[in-house]
């Protein structure tokens, strides 16, 4: 069933003289927790029953679970595939498919999609929650949409969106559990044409969103995130480092990248860390604006809010974040294996962006996916500029039970013209994937990263 359209509102009605779209009427924020969730799904299931209510997500830990495996155990692993989709049959399903997806099937005689009982498993604290309905009537872009006001804080911050501008913003500003530093593990592969797929990183981040740090009182200077990675392998690049900080003005107060190389011992600053500035672990296939979907700024393209639809994303995928996937199961010679896949039929929210006229990219235009419940998980595909499909990704995201949150714990980049694709995040290391070894906001510096004796 498509549901193309609903809830999109009259932008016009918002659209204040001082460039800025003020918040939702209070009749429509009235819906928040009612019809619709606190962070604004639409709380009853599909009429077809392929897609449950809404109930709260998961909150009971499985008994199989072990804190200390650095993994989750699949609350759903006895589920069975209620369906498979391949490129014989894909044409029923066409309305239901990013067009990445129906390219991998038709290119990939062996590709196929086992979709699975949908489950909307994601859980919120009752403190996001809570601020996120304070956010649909107090929460404002400025800047042409292109920032957010100082009054967004610590929920989604528009639970109820009435342009793409402020869909983007819910993914940037989704809560995925990193209200406080923590540290996690990480590995990036290359897989060529012929599947003889290379390590060409493995990575130690520590991150946080000061966005959702509400009781901090110096509110980091407006900041949303800051991310430093810490390279451990290969040793050619042992030692180096990266890191960046976001805030909610990227154009009044941009993006502070920095970069660390051992041989030097000194700090520069990456103002190329952003758009599409190739990310050189990756062999050129992922950009620095494709990271978890879509990171930076927005200034280069028009976003323009479809509206919600029902498709077929990759959801619940704890068996691809489980040592049982190894990369040598899951990486395949143009695709990631479907035995190590979970596809859910779930409603997203579909937004088009279009390059504005004069800007530089390597895109003409991009479509993005984002589940309704899980607004940092989903797909999006690009197109060059010859409107050829160039490039897709999705992410590989499970719900975090014991925190009440979306892990996305992998992703991948699929580039059709080079034949290639990246895969980010392996976690077949088991516990040494996901390390609480968190490091103090000082540790977290340039200047302190300089100085610490790193190779």
């Amino acid at each position: 069933m498509k549901l193309r359209n609903v809830l999109i509102i009259n932008l016009a009605a918002y659209f204040c003289a001082s460039s800025a779209f003020a918040a939702v009427p209070p009749a429509e924020a009235a819906k928040l927790g009612g019809e619709l969730t606190e962070f604004g799904a639409i709380k009853a299931g599909n009429q077809a029953g392929t897609i449950p209510a809404y109930t709260g997500g998961i909150t009971t830990i499985p008994a199989q679970f072990d804190p200390k495996a650095g993994f989750w155990a699949d609350p759903y692993k006895d589920d069975k595939p209620r369906l498979r989709i391949t490129a014989d049959n894909m044409s029923q399903y066409a309305d239901q498919l990013s067009e990445g997806v129906k390219h991998l099937l038709k290119t990939n005689k062996d590709y196929y999609l086992d979709i699975y009982p949908s489950h909307r498993s994601i859980a919120y604290p009752a403190s996001v929650l809570q601020a996120s309905k304070r956010n649909a009537l107090t929460c404002k872009t400025t800047n042409d949409a292109l920032a957010v006001s100082p009054d967004c804080r610590g929920g989604v911050p528009f639970p109820i969106p009435t342009n793409g501008n402020e869909m983007m913003w819910n993914k940037i500003l989704s809560y995925n559990g990193q209200g406080a530093l923590f540290g996690y593990g990480s590995r990036n592969y290359i897989v060529p044409a012929n599947g003889s797929f290379v390590m060409t990183s493995q990575i130690r981040t520590y991150t946080e969103k000061p966005y959702y740090q509400t009781d901090r009182t110096d509110r980091q200077g407006n900041m949303t995130l800051r991310l430093y990675s810490q390279t451990d392998a290969p040793s050619r690049k042992a030692g180096e480092a990266t890191g960046y900080s976001d805030f909610l003005d990227p154009l009044g107060n941009p993006r502070k990248a920095w970069s660390y190389t051992p041989g030097q011992r000194r700090i520069k600053m990456a103002p190329e860390f952003s758009y599409d500035t190739p990310v050189s672990t990756t062999g050129g296939v992922m950009l620095y604006d494709e990271l978890y979907l879509f990171n930076g700024a927005m200034d280069r393209f028009d976003f323009k809010l479809v509206g919600k639809k029902e498709m077929f994303i990759p959801y619940n995928n704890y068996k691809m974040l489980s040592p049982e996937c190894t990369p040598e199961k899951k990486l395949k010679p143009g695709f990631v294996s479907p035995e190590c896949e979970r596809w859910e039929l779930h409603r997203v929210w579909e937004v088009e962006a279009t390059l504005k006229p004069g800007m530089r990219h390597v895109y003409k235009k991009r479509t993005y996916y984002f589940d309704e419940d899980d607004l940092t998980s989903g797909m999006f595909d690009g197109w060059d500029q010859n409107g050829t499909l160039y490039r897709t990704g999705y992410l590989y995201s499970a719900a975090l039970y014991d925190s009440k949150a979306m892990f996305d714990g992998a992703w991948v980049i699929f580039d059709f013209n080079k034949g290639m694709y990246s895969f980010q995040s392996d976690v077949s290391g088991g516990k040494d994937f996901y390390r609480n070894d968190v490091k103090s906001e000082r540790e977290l510096s340039p200047e302190s990263i300089a100085g610490s004796g790193i190779r």
